[in-house]
């Protein structure tokens, strides 16, 4: 079984690839916290229709991980090339199709979800240039799977540095306008980010011609395009992708909801998101890890050892969440005013900060089951379930958020019942399910 060491090395370059990339959001949220409410709430919807439409990548890149891993696993590395090369590729197009439909009818799709005129305008500028990061974070992801799959994941701390410094140099530059920048407001946010996400990609490219043993992962063997390798990538990614995909919508259908309370609510809501999102980086890092040493460990024939990794993992996060979440609880006005210098707008955050503290001890267990079923190939009934749990999340928003018009924190308590559907039916089906034979 892999050690505390091993869970180490794999974890913190995971969680810093993370971090750098959530740090495009804190930043813009914390910048844009500055300049007003109207920004703020623009950003969030603007931000989470990307993410939305990046998770279909995202998805599809959790499906090559977890063939890359397997493959790794089984020591068959020359495998490995052509699942990356043509991930790439397939994306691009993805990109190129998504790109377009964004710039014809992001702004009549934003226009239906928004009642604020103020909003809706804002948002269409921010996405006018955001959805050009399309192109390169769709590559991006396949570049993560690469190296999480063969679990060389030091790559991932310096891409971190490389992208996390670059957008916060040109966020401070084009928002405000310093250095003789032209002051851009929200939508300097949106080209920093753009921009933030090239050069990671362009780090990317470099270190792996310059460090990676192409020979052996078989980049050099790629001739044509081979639709049958795709094929059994979509086989088990399709799935994620839609997963993924419906999961995000829901969590926009909250912030659609929200948004219907006002221009505060959606503002509280928008802190409360970018704080989750980051306080959630340690668990996500080590439910990637999960994922990838219960794909190894299969691919390698140690189906035994599978629960033990996952239970392991699974404490180490628990315990990580409530040593961080405590600290923050002692004094959340703190954490927040990184996104706001407004006390008032502070004041009206502390209560949904401490729901989101109740979710993530829940999401600590959760995540790592979940990533763990996943890592096993089964991406179909990954999908079942989140799509069960999803419906009690729908339920919950409708009847508090949309029907009764409850505030912005009890909407919120919607991320508990989410965790706990999530955790108890991948229990469940580890204990029960037939995943040790799945072959991909």
């Amino acid at each position: 079984m892999y050690g505390n060491k091993a869970i180490w090395e794999v974890t913190y370059p995971i969680f810093l690839g993370l971090l750098a990339q959530n740090i495009i959001n804190v930043t813009d949220t914390a910048f844009l916290g500055r300049v007003g409410e109207v920004e703020l709430g623009a950003s969030a919807m603007g931000g989470l229709y990307y993410i939305c439409v990046f998770t279909i990548a995202f998805g599809f890149s959790t499906g090559s991980q977890i063939l890359i891993a397997r493959r790794n696993g089984e020591r068959n590395y020359r495998a490995i090339g052509p699942v990356m090369i043509q991930g790439v590729a397939f994306l691009l197009v993805m990109a190129l199709a998504l790109f377009l439909f964004s710039r014809c009818f992001a702004g009549d799709i934003m226009r239906l979800l928004i009642s604020s005129d103020e909003i809706w305008q804002a948002t269409v500028d921010f996405l006018h240039w955001r959805v050009f990061g399309f192109f390169f974070v769709f590559v991006g992801v396949m570049f993560r799977a690469l190296f999480v799959g063969i679990t060389r994941t030091k790559v991932l701390t310096l891409n971190a540095v490389v992208m996390a410094l670059t957008n916060i140099i040109l966020d401070y530059l084009l928002i405000f306008g310093h250095a003789g920048f032209p002051k851009l407001g929200l939508e300097g946010a949106a080209i920093a980010s753009v921009i933030a996400e090239a050069v990671s990609i362009l780090f990317y490219v470099l270190y792996t011609r310059f460090t990676v043993d192409r020979e052996k992962y078989g980049f050099v063997r790629f001739h044509s395009f081979d639709f049958g390798l795709l094929r059994r990538v979509l086989d088990i990614s399709i799935f994620t992708m839609f997963q993924y995909f419906i999961s995000l919508s829901t969590y926009f259908i909250l912030f659609i909801a929200v948004e219907h309370l006002g221009q505060r609510s959606l503002a509280v809501a928008n802190i409360a998101r970018s704080l989750y999102v980051v306080m959630l980086i340690p668990i996500n890092a080590l439910a990637m890890t999960t994922s990838t040493f219960v794909s190894n460990c299969i691919g390698a024939g140690k189906t035994d050892e599978v629960m033990p990794i996952i239970r392991h993992l699974s404490w180490i996060s628990i315990g990580i969440t409530v040593l961080t979440v405590g600290s923050l609880c002692l004094r959340p006005e703190w954490a927040l005013s990184v996104y706001t210098n407004d006390p008032a707008l502070i004041e009206a955050s502390v209560p949904t900060f401490y729901v989101i503290a109740c979710a993530l001890p829940i999401a600590a267990f959760s995540n790592i089951y979940f990533n763990g079923l996943t890592g096993t190939g089964n991406t179909r009934v990954a999908f079942v379930i989140e799509m069960l749990t999803l419906c009690f999340y729908v339920l919950f928003i409708y009847v508090v958020a949309i029907h009764m018009r409850m505030p912005v924190a009890i909407c919120f308590l919607t991320e508990v019942i989410y965790y706990v559907g999530l955790f108890l039916l991948s229990v469940i089906y580890l204990r029960r399910g037939n995943w040790r034979g799945k072959r991909i």
